[in-house]
């Protein structure tokens, strides 16, 4: 259905007020019916599971000291994300630590509420804090307080848990990709959740004076992606790693979320992706 003239004109300001080199995500985000949507919490392999929505993904993993979560997503997410972890069995209080996998609307607006409610330490990489603390002057989100700034290759323990920072920046300076491991069926598996490789529409890869390094950022996140050792693919958005077709496989006789080579042809896709996208804006540029 076409909308009316002033609602069009409504989005497209919207859009050109949240579209710019990679920071906070744009107002039109929430418009999306996929992210909004409740989804089946479940869980995914040995103590990670999954809380998030349709498509913005936040997952919580569990200790015997307590839980780690790993995005917080909209302002209105928060009720959704309680629910599915107490529809797993656990206390939404138990949250002791929460992380973000970058600093856009759709996955790090709910921390302020879901620290006032959990009493969680907020772990969030350098150069995304920002983004988050309210020093930022385009944050469209409450701002919340960092309890600690993270570093490339920082550790985050909890219990048995220990969680690994990468920074893989680009799509924002501070984007993180988290890996851990985990045990299950006697197994060790690596996990690894991508912050994200994508380039949105309006980034500006070419002489981008807010951002003048962004392309070899995004070399650089492309590297470490290769690099990491993946048996088990998650992403910031479910649509990352194929979540809903891979849920529907669950109970078989192979654990579906346990996919290393859709993990290496996800990195390849994106890395073309954004070649393509560097080739087109410099051919712009040189013309």
């Amino acid at each position: 259905m076409l909308l009316p003239m002033r609602s069009r004109l409504f989005l497209f300001v919207l859009l050109l007020a949240g579209t710019f080199f990679g920071g906070t995500g744009s107002l039109l985000s929430q418009t999306n019916p996929d992210w909004v949507q409740s989804f089946p919490p479940h869980r995914i392999i040995g103590n990670v599971y999954y809380v998030g929505s349709r498509d913005l993904a936040a997952f919580l993993i569990t200790t015997p000291q307590g839980n780690i979560l790993i995005n917080s997503n909209l302002t209105t997410s928060v009720p959704q994300i309680k629910k599915s972890v107490e529809k797993l069995g656990f206390r939404f209080s138990d949250i002791k630590i929460l992380l973000i996998s970058h600093a856009h609307i759709d996955h790090c607006a709910g921390s302020a509420r879901i620290k006032q409610l959990t009493g969680a330490k907020y772990m969030v990489m350098d150069a995304d804090v920002p983004e988050i603390d309210g020093k930022s002057k385009d944050m469209s989100y409450p701002a919340a307080k960092v309890d600690r700034i993270l570093h490339d290759g920082d550790e985050v323990r909890l219990g048995d848990a220990v969680l690994v920072a990468h920074l893989t920046p680009g799509h924002t300076k501070g984007c993180t990709t988290w890996t851990l491991k985990v045990q299950d069926g006697g197994k060790v598996y690596n996990v690894v959740i991508v912050g994200s490789p994508n380039v949105n529409p309006g980034y500006k890869l070419v002489n981008n004076a807010r951002y003048p390094l962004i392309a070899q950022d995004y070399e650089r996140t492309f590297r470490v992606l290769k690099s990491l050792p993946c048996d088990v693919f998650l992403g910031a958005h479910g649509g990352y790693y194929g979540m809903t077709e891979k849920f529907a496989r669950i109970g078989g006789s192979v654990n579906p979320f346990i996919d290393p080579e859709g993990y290496k042809s996800y990195v390849a896709d994106r890395e073309q992706a954004f070649l393509a996208a560097l080739r087109k804006q410099q051919e712009k540029g040189a013309m």
